[in-house]
């Protein structure tokens, strides 16, 4: 058993705090919204941490799972944020879909501490929290992933150190750029076949099976042709992670038209009121222009 704190209980952080208490470890909490972490300590049995430095004390692992950099620097390196309170020979994992930029920053503050960190971002939506079966991909120091990789496996099913420091957050920024593609392609067959007169769900069943299968097809195709999106990744989420990886393709010089426009189509459903709506929300813009 070790003693974990963990920041950010979100609709992804919520239920991943749960796993690790359900693993056996010793959790302590902690939330801006206050309310959230108290309703977390009743629902799991854990100790509600006042900041994230006093969480942070004594632990062996402590776990962010925050917005965006601006807030991971808050809790993390602002006034009581959880480094502070951190002793050396503890390690740091990130969860938060963050630049690599700050990833690589935290290391070495970390590491000049005697702290361990791996930059861990997450896929796999919140069902895959819920469930316990999420996808890590991680950057850091071979030895740091080796002690936390066991932890790490409480609310995964799948964990992998990909490289160096930062090497976790620019591998989510592939992962979120194949998505949106994707995204928008599955929204333009859909509505064709819906304009053409086909049965969608003989359509989708048969389709699915074949080489234009996804892990999007068979979770959202059905409710983009019902226009519900009202559940899910939200929009204004990946706009922040689609920006993310636009300004590092700007720093290295890759090329992402694809990624570009449908960021811009994200813009479109954000002024219809659809910021909190499901990424597959991309239909909205085709069925109702």
């Amino acid at each position: 058993m070790s003693k974990i704190a963990f920041i950010g209980l979100g609709v992804m952080g919520y239920p991943m705090a749960g796993h690790l208490q359900k693993g056996g470890h010793d959790i302590s909490v902690y939330n801006r919204t206050k309310s959230k972490a108290e309703k977390w300590v009743k629902e799991f049995q854990g100790t509600l941490a006042k900041t994230p430095s006093a969480g942070a004390s004594g632990a062996d692992y402590v776990f962010s799972c925050v917005g965006n950099d601006s807030d991971l620097r808050s809790v993390l390196l602002g006034k009581n944020g959880a480094i502070e309170g951190m002793q050396p020979g503890s390690v740091l994992v990130d969860n938060t879909t963050a630049s690599a930029t700050l990833a690589v920053e935290l290391h070495k503050i970390a590491k000049d501490r005697g702290i361990g960190f791996i930059d861990a971002p997450v896929s796999g939506g919140q069902a895959g929290a819920e469930k316990g079966i999420l996808t890590v991909m991680c950057g850091g120091d071979t030895d740091i992933f080796e002690k936390a990789e066991p932890v790490l496996n409480c609310f995964a099913r799948q964990v992998t150190l990909i490289g160096p420091p930062g090497s976790g957050q620019l591998t989510k920024m592939v992962n979120q750029i194949c998505i949106a593609g994707l995204v928008q392609g599955l929204a333009e067959g859909m509505n064709f076949g819906m304009k053409a007169g086909l049965d969608m769900e003989k359509v989708i069943a048969t389709i699915s099976k074949g080489a234009a299968g996804s892990w999007q097809m068979e979770n959202r195709a059905k409710t983009m042709c019902k226009d519900e999106y009202d559940f899910g990744f939200a929009v204004d989420w990946m706009r922040k992670d689609l920006g993310i990886a636009l300004q590092e393709a700007h720093k290295n010089g890759a090329r992402l038209p694809v990624a570009a426009l449908v960021d811009q189509f994200y813009a479109a459903v954000q002024s219809r009121g659809g910021e909190r709506w499901d990424t597959s929300s991309l239909m909205h813009l085709l069925k109702n222009d």
